[in-house]
């Protein structure tokens, strides 16, 4: 068992061990709480690290528990996934730092993330500067993210309810795409839109087997992949999973 694997399951006994306490955290425990999770996440294996400060420095901004239902919010600051209904996850706070540090997203990027969610990793990359264009396939949640994000302060961002696997054509091209939610092969639509020099950051695989997260770099030549470690996130649905693709 590698040591990324071995966090993942201390997080998932402190989830089950936690999971008896439903009420929410104290207001003078937040900044605490997200000092410790900040804390965790800069302790993990020197391949695995999150060591980009402006990147932990977002991390120790964003209020996670705003992302995630109240009944969860005493969990908010675990380095767990967390349920945000329509059967979808937000994402560890671990995932959320290494995905931002890989895509090396600065001030003026252009960043396309497929997979909204409840919204979290697009306020990460604001915090970091970018101009964040977010596709959620599920509308509820792209209607629930879009309010969260505009009451927080990153009326910026733009959330569009659609199908992720065609990207945003009409910003494009970016300068970084993040997609947290992995098919089974890489949508072309999302290299096309990929400015040359630009990051790509995708985990592959079906849900029922190993998954890869993988960072490419699109050059001339096409993406030059690196395969970073393994993963677990929710399919990729619609356009990705027609047969025909």
């Amino acid at each position: 068992m590698n040591q990324v694997w071995l966090a993942a399951v201390v997080a998932a006994a402190i989830l089950a061990l936690a999971a008896c306490r439903r009420e929410p955290p104290a207001v003078d425990d937040i900044a605490r709480m997200r000092q410790d999770m900040v804390d965790f996440v800069a302790r993990y294996p020197a391949e695995h690290r999150v060591d980009d400060s402006r990147v932990l420095d977002a991390l120790r901004k964003v209020p996670r528990h705003e992302f995630v239902p109240e009944r969860l919010r005493h969990l908010a600051y675990e380095d767990t996934p967390l349920d945000i209904g329509e059967g979808q996850t937000i994402s560890q706070p671990y995932m959320v730092g290494f995905m931002s540090q890989a895509a090396e997203a600065k001030p003026g990027d252009k960043v396309l993330e497929v997979g909204t969610g409840s919204g979290y990793q697009a306020a990460i990359l604001a915090e970091l500067g970018a101009q964040v264009y977010t596709v959620e396939i599920v509308e509820p949640l792209a209607r629930r993210a879009r309010e969260t994000l505009q009451r927080l302060g990153y009326a910026g961002v733009q959330v569009r309810a659609g199908d992720g696997y065609k990207g945003w054509p009409e910003q494009a091209p970016f300068d970084a795409v993040i997609v947290t939610c992995a098919p089974e092969r890489i949508p072309q639509p999302l290299v096309d839109q990929l400015q040359e020099g630009g990051r790509l950051v995708i985990p592959l695989g079906p849900e029922s087997s190993r998954q890869e997260l993988l960072v490419a770099r699109k050059s001339g030549q096409g993406l030059r992949e690196t395969a970073r470690m393994p993963v677990r996130f929710v399919p990729m649905t619609g356009t990705a999973q027609k047969p025909e693709l």
